[in-house]
């Protein structure tokens, strides 16, 4: 058995690569739409902060994938 990818699948951190990026994007979406709400009132600013609240796991969920990737990467990874 080798330790090296099969080839035409992604490495594993690239798949984690992959769900953090798609996380950032859920967690601005989520921003942009709370901030877009023109509901108002104290119900208004409650579901706000909910959905700021998601995002803001989101945000961090997205960064301790890019860590993992990142680890697994190793130190000799190049990049780019």
């Amino acid at each position: 058995m080798s330790d090296c990818p099969r080839p035409g699948r992604p490495a594993p951190a690239d798949g984690l690569r992959t769900h953090s990026a798609a996380l950032r994007s859920h967690a601005r979406k989520l921003r942009a739409r709370a901030a877009a709400l023109e509901w108002h009132g104290g119900e208004a600013d409650a579901f706000r902060a909910e959905v700021t609240a998601l995002a803001d796991r989101c945000a961090r969920a997205a960064d301790g994938l890019a860590l993992a990737a990142a680890q697994l990467d190793g130190p000799y990874r190049r990049r780019g």
